[in-house]
């Protein structure tokens, strides 16, 4: 129903995207999705790379959680170009909801829950919550739950304002 619904809200979130853009009075535009919504945000970036002012506009891209199947996210993102390397992946392989998901998806991983040195070799800065504690029982949600993680999404916010 996720994967369903993202898809049915990308034509919505594009055309946010694109009026955010086109508005003089916007400055850098810096998206934070979780989860599910990280499929809506990575496919809604792939479908308008070719326009130059995306390039120009956006600052960081911080996917916490993505609950994408690892292969379909490498493929998308490396079509992405620059915009790869002002994204920000927190992932955490002790992410139950993930583990669900990639049960029910035929087994194969998240990228929320993949290898740091494949997420890396897309040119994404990763920042792993394995370490962290955090209260969350599913540990998806620790974005928002913990102080650390929280520091993560502010400071490639920081970084993509420049």
């Amino acid at each position: 129903y996720d994967r369903e619904s993202a898809l049915w809200s990308r034509d919505a979130f594009q055309q946010t995207l694109r009026t955010l853009l086109a508005s003089p009075t916007v400055g850098r535009v810096h998206i934070v999705a979780h989860s599910m919504g990280t499929f809506l945000t990575v496919e809604g970036l792939r479908e308008m790379r070719d326009m130059p002012e995306l390039y120009g506009r956006i600052g960081a891209v911080v996917l916490a959680s993505p609950d994408i199947d690892i292969d379909a996210f490498e493929q998308t993102v490396s079509k992405l170009g620059p915009l790869a390397r002002r994204m920000t992946v927190i992932v955490d392989p002790g992410d139950r909801a993930l583990a669900v998901s990639a049960r029910l998806a035929g087994g194969v991983t998240r990228a929320g829950a993949a290898d740091r040195a494949r997420l890396e070799a897309l040119g994404v800065r990763v920042a792993d919550t394995s370490i962290v504690g955090g209260w969350s029982v599913l540990r998806h949600d620790l974005f928002l739950s913990d102080s650390q993680v929280t520091q993560v999404v502010r400071r490639a916010m920081e970084r993509g304002g420049s």
